[in-house]
């Protein structure tokens, strides 16, 4: 990776080991920090330095290994570190050390470090660095459970010239597919995806081998939208009809599912041979998600019986490149269009997983099941679920020209679930009943 040759602020005199001395008091207080076991050992991965144009802050990028009996990632954690400032409070303040002393930052929502980023980024077309945005008004979308996004206003006060920065925080070697996919589609002219304007790439140490991937992606800012999961949540809080609105994401959807057919070709399986690797991925789902939550145990000859069901198919559709984590939390709802966001897959996954060509009824299950979870977390009915689904099915059959597999599509459903499962009990235990309530629809209720 190289760097823009500005002069850089004056060196901060602190030392990678100091910083994440600090980080390690530091990062399990963050919501993106994956081990959430209290336990885990943080050592550096290795480390970079961007360079602010304006020479206010020396801008240092850390990136941590992250060891816990749940999880081993890399975390890239950027920082600002100031001198003179002293200014041990306020949001983004980390901590106050050396001598003289340096006000250690969290570098998303600083200027300084969004410029550095903006000079060293790639992008597509005219350089990052030359896009015309208000860095002072740059607002830290503080919600996130994975990664942290930062939107950055138009520089005339026009949210529809600004853009949202995507910092990757668990890394991962190679092209990050929410880099590579929507920048396919986008160049293709699918335009329900946000356009990319820029990305960052760094270099880390992974089991002791250098390894490379994507840091950070810029893309365009979709204006005046509402997020699709909260958009189901309210009208299903106050009893009103999601099934438009359903059809009309099971049509783009589709649409989306042609245009990465289209983008990025791949090789077919045989369909015995598909049949076979798809019941064994979930069959090993099964075991990854029982050795993390006991309780699904009870379910064990349910699923058996799915799995010799599934491995002796000889007739599933062709596989493509799929969204892989679709949910309505990654559909945008803006002047009356859907637009899809976040390519990234499912964060639990290696990026092998992420990047198989899969059944593209993935997706449709994922909007299923994002359908169930706004409806339980809301009191929506049955009634409302039942339509919703049943529009969100009838619009991707109209645009795709193919009716729904009802079998398969359990069969994925059940899938998403077993992933919800262990990502409930990890992450939020208070809805566990959620993914537990589709399992029990699924497969029965289980054995004791």
């Amino acid at each position: 990776m190289t760097t823009p040759a500005h002069q850089p602020a004056q060196p901060a005199s602190v030392s990678d080991a100091e910083l994440l001395a600090v980080l390690r008091d530091w990062l399990p207080e963050r919501r993106w920090f994956p081990a959430k076991d209290g336990d885990a050992e943080i050592t550096s991965a290795g480390a970079l330095t961007l360079v602010d144009p304006r020479g206010e802050a020396e801008i240092r990028i850390l990136l941590v290994r992250v060891v816990s009996p749940t999880v081993d990632v890399v975390l890239q954690v950027p920082l600002s570190l100031h001198r003179g400032r002293n200014r041990a409070s306020g949001a983004g303040w980390i901590a106050t050390i050396g001598t003289p002393p340096v006000d250690v930052r969290d570098g998303v929502g600083d200027p300084a470090f969004l410029r550095a980023w903006l000079e060293a980024a790639s992008g597509p077309g005219s350089a990052p660095a030359d896009l015309d945005v208000d860095l002072d008004k740059a607002h830290v979308i503080t919600g996130e459970q994975s990664n942290t996004s930062v939107i950055l206003p138009g520089a005339d006060g026009d949210a529809r010239g600004g853009a949202i920065l995507k910092i990757f925080r668990a890394l991962t070697p190679g092209d990050n597919p929410d880099v590579d996919v929507p920048r396919r589609l986008a160049a293709d002219g699918w335009w329900h995806v946000p356009r990319p304007l820029g990305w960052l790439e760094g270099s880390w140490s992974e089991d002791g081998a250098p390894a490379a991937g994507h840091l950070a992606v810029l893309s365009e800012f979709v204006t005046q939208a509402a997020d699709g999961f909260e958009l189901a949540c309210d009208l299903a809080g106050r009893g009103e009809s999601f099934a438009d609105l359903a059809a009309d994401l099971g049509a783009v959807v589709a649409s989306m599912h042609r245009a990465l057919a289209a983008a990025i070709p791949v090789a077919q399986t045989p369909a015995d041979a598909a049949a076979t690797e798809l019941a064994a991925s979930l069959a090993a789902r099964f075991r990854w998600a029982r050795g993390a939550v006991p309780g699904l145990d009870a379910w064990a000859p349910a699923v058996a019986a799915r799995v010799a069901h599934l491995a002796a198919r000889t007739d599933l559709p062709n596989r493509q490149r799929v969204h892989g984590d679709l949910h309505l939390g990654q559909a945008l709802r803006a002047r009356g269009e859907w637009f899809i966001t976040d390519f990234e897959g499912e964060p639990l996954s290696t990026v092998a997983d992420r990047t198989r060509p899969d059944l593209a009824l993935r997706d449709i299950a994922g909007v299923l099941r994002s359908i169930d979870y706004a409806a339980a977390v809301s009191g929506g009915t049955p009634d409302w679920i039942e339509t919703a689904r049943a529009s969100l099915l009838a619009g991707y059959a109209t645009s795709s020209g193919t009716t729904a597999d009802a079998e398969l599509l359990e069969v994925l459903e059940l899938d998403k679930a077993l992933y919800e499962a262990v990502y409930e009990a990890r992450n939020r235990p208070q809805w566990t009943h959620i993914p537990a309530a589709a399992l029990t629809r699924l497969l029965g209720p289980g054995t004791a």
